[in-house]
């Protein structure tokens, strides 16, 4: 499956972003698809999570109650919607798509599929 995250951009701080994450091939079926960010000199960070075929949505909680997952069935696309973004939120945002086990869903190792990532950046 190929992934393609955009919606990336500019926003001041307060403001909120929607980004979007596209699936190409074949259907996301029994996988997860995480939301994972990148600042500079930093390692990947997990931000959200769910399994296609579940319900539970599982967030970090720095971004928990700011950030919102959700879902369109028909496009194969995923959203992050951002709010009251801060800088400390600016990075390369991606999605991915894999096989975790609960409880590795937040380990970017555990996803084998990476869109190219969409730069947020956030000005105070």
């Amino acid at each position: 499956v190929q992934l393609q995250a955009y919606g990336g951009g500019l926003v001041q701080a307060g403001g909120s972003l929607r980004l979007s994450c596209a699936a190409c091939g074949r259907p996301f079926g029994d996988y997860a698809v995480g939301w994972f960010r990148q600042a500079p000199g930093k390692e990947r960070e997990f931000l959200a999570a769910f399994r296609w075929s579940g319900s539970r949505i599982f967030y970090e909680d720095s971004v928990k109650g700011r950030f919102t997952v959700s879902r369109d069935n028909a496009q194969k696309t995923v959203y992050l919607q951002m709010n009251s973004l801060q800088p400390e939120d600016t990075g390369v945002y991606y999605c991915a798509s894999g096989r975790p086990i609960l409880s590795q869903i937040s380990t970017a190792s555990q996803y084998h599929y990476w869109g190219q990532g969409t730069q947020v950046t956030v000005s105070s």
